[in-house]
């Protein structure tokens, strides 16, 4: 028995009488899961090796979050570097210190 005929026969089920919880709940987890099941085939992750796609595709987000911290790291360490390069400068000149090195 597949998923939509199991579905189908607790619907009928819950028609003939006052529904319990216990069929409600049911009725509730099949419709789910079948509609979960659709949603992944409609995606393209239904197959076997869906799982492993998923994995590197964590694997590759994880890369490239890893990537860009690095990137912006590395861009405001170089901002700080030159800005104190240049204070360094500022101050070089303020104290007369290229006079000195004639």
């Amino acid at each position: 028995m597949d998923e939509e005929e199991a579905l189908a026969r607790l619907i009928a089920l819950a028609g003939t009488n006052a529904p319990d919880a216990a069929l409600l709940r049911a009725v509730v987890e099949e419709a789910s899961e079948l509609g979960a099941r659709r949603a992944l085939a409609r995606l393209g992750l239904a197959d076997e090796a869906a799982r492993g796609d998923m994995a590197d595709l964590r694997q590759l987000l994880g890369a490239w979050r890893d990537a860009k911290t690095s990137a912006w790291k590395a861009a405001v360490d170089w901002a700080v570097r030159g800005a104190l390069a240049l204070l360094v400068v500022g101050l070089a000149m303020q104290l007369g210190l290229p006079g000195l090195l004639k």
